[in-house]
């Protein structure tokens, strides 16, 4: 019996670790998973259709951006935190916009053709599409 607790904890735990990356609907770039982790690092800036890709963040600290840098960037925050800080300080670029959570990342996203971002997937509805899960 005791078994069965602990796997169905570790089942619900890994189900929440995931990650959902979602664009606009009408988004019908082709993104790689490479390419996710050149766009939260700054290194591309453009969708394969030429379109200006605003990134969006969780703020720090959050439970989504710390899965997120560790599951796709494979950096922790300090890293990601240390990385941005250097490029902002040397000129050399500007980190994602960062929203409060899920609802915020959604309502942005969904209301933003351009606009890429990352939220836990219950939370996923048909405003967005999912690109991606982790």
């Amino acid at each position: 019996m005791k078994y069965l607790v602990f796997i169905c904890l570790l089942l619900s735990w890994s189900a929440s670790a995931n990650i959902a990356v979602i664009v606009h609907p009408s988004n019908t770039s082709e993104i790689s998973r490479g390419d996710l982790n050149r766009i939260f690092s700054g290194k591309l800036g453009t969708f394969s259709n030429g379109n200006a890709i605003i990134p969006i963040n969780q703020i720090e600290g959050s439970p989504a951006l710390m899965r997120f840098n560790d599951l796709v960037l494979k950096k922790n925050s300090a890293q990601m935190k240390a990385y941005w800080s250097k490029l902002v300080f040397t000129g050399k670029g500007t980190p994602p916009q960062e929203l409060k959570n899920d609802e915020e990342v959604l309502a942005f996203v969904a209301s933003n053709p351009n606009a890429i971002g990352y939220i836990n997937p219950d939370k996923v509805n048909d405003s967005v599409k999912v690109i991606e899960t982790f």
